[in-house]
């Protein structure tokens, strides 16, 4: 367990983006003797493949003994993306003589915890050229960090009357980036219009053109994320759980991606995959999300290279014959919040991972709800495999709810079931997980693909 955690938790330093985790992933899948899909004419049992898509939404699979077209795939299925901040296509503005990243909020996030936070910066910008620089600030020795300041206690009574949704404006979410102020003129004031300092902007610019070569301009094709500065760090005495940023969803994803590439060497008699994509904390849009076509059409790359004349019939029938276990967290009972937790149906630290027959919200909003029969399939495959699991729900009727991508994937006619580890502090900077339940979750994938 321990070995696995230490592994894992490397990972989760190095994939501070889904671009970073797609990276890492491919050079891991490399590594252990996949090759591109497109590399490959023809496909037979034990094969080792992947498929990319734009570098962030990644499918591997091992191919098994019986056609895919015939027997379908069976997938352990995650994302990669986590809640952020993303700067805007203009993001250098000066406000009071300090100049900050303009951004746009990803995903779900409290506010307040973003503030007085060190945070990284991380992505990629393309020139006009096509060619890329990658930025990744904050997480080295000596590396500078950036951050949101907030008001001080003494002055903050008005703030302390606001809702906690309110007190803090998305817009002024933004970190400072530059604080040093324009040269003095000759007769010793700040060269500024009002007479007030003004941070230095061409200081900046010529900051990037020298040590990015990008000018501010090519800040317009970027995409650059603000993240939690710092690496994975264990908790308590015992050092039983671990906190980082980006939990939500790679603790999940990182367990398929090894459970694939540990079960690599056997050939399986169903195609074993995993699928490691992007978008699902904005409803899985876009051309790396969910709701693309991605995934069928690798499954009907997959049969073009087994079958001759193949149809699309063949890729209808194989997803329908497919089954996914939706590799995606859930929330874990938190004693100082009782009242949130439906009680007896809640998941626990270190009670394993947990299945969720559907998730949604009151009223089963946006759950696939998966069928008895496999579920039922599924807790035999854990008892074979000796899985520490349980059965939860995510919280209490009319208190919230929440979705992953498997209805997503269910709407082929795929049996899915969501599986995945419980967690503390879902969707702030710093998550909590306990390694038993890391454990269990790459346990739990294992026995499914090998099963």
């Amino acid at each position: 367990m321990d070995a696995y955690c230490r592994e894992y938790m490397r990972y989760l330093g190095i994939a501070k983006t889904a671009r970073r985790s797609y990276a890492e992933s491919e050079r891991l899948l490399k590594a252990a003797g996949f090759r591109e899909l497109s590399s490959f004419k023809s496909l037979k049992a034990g094969d080792k493949v992947y498929r990319g898509c734009e570098d962030r939404t990644i499918l591997a699979a091992v191919i098994g003994k019986d056609p895919v077209a015939k027997a379908g795939l069976k997938v352990v299925g995650g994302h990669t993306d986590a809640p952020r901040l993303d700067l805007k296509p203009r993001p250098l503005y000066e406000k009071g003589g300090i100049m900050y990243f303009d951004c746009h909020i990803y995903g779900g996030i409290k506010k307040y915890q973003w503030l007085t936070l060190p945070l990284a910066l991380y992505g990629t910008v393309v020139r006009k050229d096509g060619s890329k620089v990658q930025i990744a600030v904050g997480d080295e020795p000596g590396d500078p960090v950036f951050m949101i300041s907030d008001i001080l206690p003494h002055l903050g009574k008005e703030q302390e009357q606001k809702k906690v949704s309110e007190f803090f404006p998305a817009e002024d979410l933004d970190p400072v980036c530059w604080s040093t102020y324009a040269k003095a003129k000759d007769d010793g004031e700040h060269d500024a219009e009002d007479g007030k300092p003004k941070a230095d902007k061409s200081g900046l610019v010529a900051y990037l053109k020298k040590t990015y070569k990008i000018d501010e301009e090519d800040l317009l094709s970027a995409e650059l994320e603000i993240v939690p500065a710092g690496m994975p760090r264990e908790v308590g005495f015992d050092r039983n759980l671990i906190t980082g940023y980006g939990h939500d969803d790679r603790v999940c994803s990182f367990a398929g991606l090894k459970a694939l590439l540990d079960a690599s060497d056997n050939v399986p008699a169903q195609t074993a995959a995993i699928l490691m994509c992007d978008k699902e904390e904005i409803g899985s849009v876009g051309s790396t999300g969910m709701t693309s076509s991605f995934f069928e059409n690798t499954v009907a790359e997959l049969i073009e290279r087994q079958e001759k004349g193949a149809r699309d019939i063949m890729v209808r029938r194989a997803l329908e014959n497919s089954t996914m276990l939706s590799a995606d967290v859930t929330a874990a009972a938190d004693p100082h919040f009782p009242d949130v937790d439906s009680t007896g149906n809640e998941a626990r630290i270190n009670g394993g991972v947990a299945a969720s027959k559907y998730t949604g919200g009151t009223s089963k909003g946006g759950a696939s709800d998966c069928g008895p029969e496999f579920v039922a399939k599924i807790r035999k495959i854990m008892s074979d495999g000796d899985v520490t699991w349980q059965m939860a729900e995510l919280g209490r009727q009319e208190k919230g709810g929440g979705g992953t991508i498997s209805q997503y994937m269910a709407r082929f006619g795929m049996k899915v079931l969501d599986m995945g580890t419980p967690m503390w502090n879902m969707h702030a900077p710093w998550e909590i997980v306990s390694k038993f339940d890391c454990y269990q979750t790459y346990r739990a994938y294992s026995a499914y693909l090998r099963s």
